[in-house]
């Protein structure tokens, strides 16, 4: 079994990759094949449906990733805090997410909070 903080720190790097490809490499050490991901904006089950959100955020947001600021695990969960980042590496925005892992330490269940801008 891996360390929970590297492979969330896996599991982040995919968010900074451009390409499928790389996702999914990344995707096969981190994450359990049916995994979920939860933020207040949606919610996704399994490699694919994950990936295409990542993708999209990559359109709204060039060269957006996220930066582990804190990360805190007991017990097959987790609890980490976060820069938002740009493609200069500018802070725009922070938040935090909780992890659940399975038995071999990858995670199965991933949920994101942070604060949603209005809609205008």
């Amino acid at each position: 079994m891996q360390d929970h903080q590297q492979i969330w720190e896996i599991y982040t790097a995919a968010w900074k990759t451009e390409t499928a490809s790389e996702k999914q490499a990344l995707f096969e050490q981190s994450l359990a094949l049916n995994c979920e991901y939860h933020d207040p904006l949606i919610r996704t089950k399994g490699y694919d449906e994950l990936e295409t959100y990542m993708l999209e955020f990559h359109l709204q947001v060039p060269g957006g990733h996220f930066m582990t600021t804190h990360f805190y695990s007991h017990t097959n969960k987790s609890i980490t805090s976060w820069e938002m980042r740009n493609g200069e590496d500018v802070k725009i925005g922070d938040g935090m997410s909780y992890g659940e892992y399975n038995e071999l330490g990858k995670l199965i269940s991933m949920t994101g909070f942070y604060e949603v801008p209005p809609v205008e």
